[in-house]
């Protein structure tokens, strides 16, 4: 007689775990990191390191007074500290490093219950705090120390106030002023590909976000190239790529369901779209992705499966 086993849920178990997972991201950090070295030297290695510093010893910290086991090793802290440190100007004070990193760990983090409980992405927290207390000190760049760097203003700063369209060599290889980790958009594709491949993001949320982008920007352009920058350039410039591959897919503040990843990933499209052609800031990513992490849980909602047999809403 054959034996039947019982056993409670889940009933189906994956390898992918959360130290895994980061450990992932961190590998696909690895050409952005190298490349911000090469482009701003020193400068990026400070900034990246204070970051660490302050992420670890404040998540240390509050899990010792909060008394819980104390659970640096899986490696999310150090994800936080790099993903925060690559949305930083290369001049940053580093005092203003130093409290951005732990602004991300309390208030980002932690204060929400941990990893895994945060509503907004902890990064983009904490350089949006930084933003809004430090706006000079975030607003001024550091050309990358190479012979041909001739202007330490973002492209996106040249494009939008002073109607200049930087080159996509240099756009592409990261040879231009802007945050440490998101002027090479070479060494992000790489980044992306091996995400893929180890199957750590779901694709649909950069295939959304950046496609948006491409589309709202092609119709602009076409209404009046004057005065809008060309598809490509809002690809290639700026936080976009950075955003659309690292920060919109974090799986504790995105969409759990597919469709709600492709609402998700169009939303954050749209806002950084709006922001960088009509406000105020030549960037729009850090806050779309803000914004979009706040209405994550009515995405969900709006886009869950309906279960079998159940009537609709419930």
């Amino acid at each position: 007689m054959k034996e039947i086993k019982l056993d409670v849920s889940p009933h189906i178990y994956s390898s992918q775990d959360t130290r895994r997972m980061m450990k992932g991201v961190i590998v696909a950090l690895v050409p952005n990191i190298f490349a911000s070295l090469y482009f701003f030297r020193w400068k990026a290695f400070f900034v990246m390191l204070v970051a660490v510093v302050s992420c670890a010893l404040t998540e240390y910290t509050i899990q010792r007074i909060r008394k819980k086991n104390i659970e640096l090793s899986d490696h999310s802290f150090l994800v936080t500290a790099l993903l925060y440190a690559m949305v930083l100007p290369p001049a940053l004070p580093l005092w203003m490093v130093f409290l951005g990193g732990v602004f991300a760990i309390i208030f980002g983090k932690e204060i929400f219950g941990g990893l895994g409980c945060n509503i907004f992405n902890p990064a983009l927290m904490a350089r949006a705090f930084l933003m809004a207390a430090f706006p000079v000190a975030l607003t001024t760049w550091a050309a990358p120390i190479t012979l041909d760097a001739v202007t330490s203003a973002t492209p996106l700063g040249l494009a939008k106030f002073e109607h200049v369209i930087t080159p996509y060599t240099p756009l592409f290889i990261g040879n231009v002023a802007g945050s440490i980790g998101e002027t090479s958009a070479l060494a992000l594709l790489l980044g992306f590909v091996y995400l893929l491949y180890k199957k750590i993001i779901d694709y649909r949320v950069p295939l959304a976000y950046v496609g948006t982008v491409v589309v709202f920007a092609s119709v602009c352009y076409i209404i009046n190239p004057v005065v809008y920058a060309p598809p490509l350039f809002h690809v290639l410039a700026g936080g976009l790529l950075i955003g659309a591959i690292f920060m919109a897919t974090d799986p504790v503040t995105s969409p759990v369901t597919k469709k709600g990843r492709w609402v998700f990933g169009a939303g954050c499209g749209v806002l950084t779209m709006v922001i960088r052609n009509w406000g105020g800031l030549p960037e729009g990513v850090m806050y779309a992705i803000l914004l979009m992490n706040a209405v994550t849980p009515l995405i969900n909602r709006m886009t869950r499966p309906r279960r079998f047999g159940a009537k609709h809403g419930t």
